[in-house]
């Protein structure tokens, strides 16, 4: 496919018949121009589908009315929340940008540094940030947080109650009754990661069931790492009964390996996710998961930062509730 060149100012003064000074004073709402040269060239920006750049116009207002969405890579995760921002942006007066560092696996602490440097002030007025890792804004640059490796620390953030669901997704297979049951964590520098091993950790004090500390391993929340830890874990001569993943891609990832080991899920092993992705209903057997409300993470996100630009005053902390989601691949120990 050829794309025609990017129209220029200059190609509406010349079709319009007025001079590229007039264009920009009625592209910038300045006044000194006749209403019907005002129309005329309104018109002619129309057809030829006009745009400023984005550059440009910071230059002259020192706003875009464009906001970021800032993420490592995409992934099912920050997917889901784009899904969310983008409805909310809707009928605001701002325009989205998705934006990924293409630092893609493994990360390097501060991608989010660099992708500021990159858009701050001349492409975006303000981003919303999935799993940062460290950030540092300049003075007048709003930033939402979704996620954050170390937890909420001062900066406006949204996430869901990690520990919370954790303990759902535990209780849930203790009250199947499963005694040997695993956890396949996150990665070990995010906090939502060792909220959710929190809690599992705590549903089973609280019942009773002492954590044998060789069925708790790292998954990284991918899906090749969760794969060779999922691998570790059942081929142990005690392997557990039942495995609650880190996350959704983490737990079918286990399925699948359960799968090529010749065990059936639920049958031979119960598996319990974490986020609720669209993906999580869409494989054999339907995952029970723990779901926390991806969509509205990014909305609320996207509305934080809308108000922090304007000046609203409000709770810059909003943690969202986890359920339980119960499928096809949990069922009572026999």
């Amino acid at each position: 496919m050829v794309f025609e060149q990017r129209v220029k100012m200059s190609d509406v003064a010349r079709t319009a018949g007025v001079s590229v000074a007039t264009v920009s004073k009625v592209v910038n709402g300045r006044y000194g121009v006749a209403q019907a040269t005002v129309e005329r060239v309104q018109q002619v920006i129309h057809e030829l589908g006009y745009e400023a750049s984005l550059g440009a116009q910071s230059l002259r207002s020192h706003r875009t009315n464009v906001l970021g969405i800032l993420v490592a890579e995409f992934e099912p995760f920050s997917t889901e929340l784009l899904k969310g921002a983008s409805r909310e942006v809707a009928g605001s007066g701002y325009q989205l940008l998705a934006y990924s560092s293409g630092d893609g696996e493994g990360a390097a602490i501060g991608w989010e540094r660099r992708s500021l440097a990159r858009l701050s002030g001349t492409l975006i007025d303000g981003a919303v940030i999935v799993t940062p890792t460290v950030v540092e804004t300049k003075h007048g640059f709003h930033v939402v947080a979704v996620d954050p490796h170390t937890g909420p620390s001062g900066l406006p953030t949204v996430d869901s109650d990690n520990f919370a669901g954790a303990v759902l997704a535990t209780d849930h297979l203790l009250s199947l009754g499963h005694r040997r049951i695993a956890h396949i964590s996150g990665r070990p520098d995010l906090e939502s990661a060792r909220l959710r091993e929190a809690g599992f950790r705590k549903a089973m004090a609280d019942a009773g069931v002492p954590v044998d500390e060789q069925l708790v391993r790292v998954g990284g929340f991918r899906t090749e790492t969760a794969a060779s830890t999922a691998a570790e874990l059942l081929a142990l001569p005690d392997r557990p009964t039942a495995i609650f993943a880190g996350n959704d891609l983490s737990a079918i990832s286990t399925v699948d390996v359960a799968r090529g080991l010749g065990l059936g899920v639920p049958d031979d092993l119960s598996v319990i996710g974490f986020d609720n992705i669209p993906e999580s209903a869409l494989v054999d057997p339907p995952l029970t998961t723990i779901r926390q409300p991806l969509q509205r993470m990014g909305a609320e996100s996207l509305r934080l930062l809308i108000d922090l630009i304007a000046g609203v005053e409000r709770d810059t902390h909003i943690q969202l509730p986890t359920e339980l989601v119960v499928r096809a691949s949990c069922r009572p120990l026999r």
